[in-house]
């Protein structure tokens, strides 16, 4: 099951679990769509890998099963 990381690791922007806005590599490095565009160019700084849009995790659903809580945010 994926993490879903609460915020950008480049920015630190929030990016709630039941928002678009995220993008995560293969290792689940999680970061918004405006540091991917932007400064990253769409590689991923911890492996050199690739983004996805991060699904969407339904209210219902964070219910049963909540996203960490555990911020990476590097600044």
């Amino acid at each position: 099951m994926l993490e879903m990381r609460p915020d950008c690791e480049s920015c630190g922007v929030d990016l709630p679990a039941d928002q678009p806005g995220a993008n995560i590599c293969t290792f689940e490095c999680t970061f918004c769509d405006d540091c991917v565009k932007g400064k990253l160019a769409h590689i991923c700084p911890n492996c050199g890998g690739g983004f996805e849009p991060r699904p969407i995790r339904s209210i219902e659903l964070l219910k049963k099963y909540p996203a960490s809580g555990e911020r990476k945010f590097k600044g």
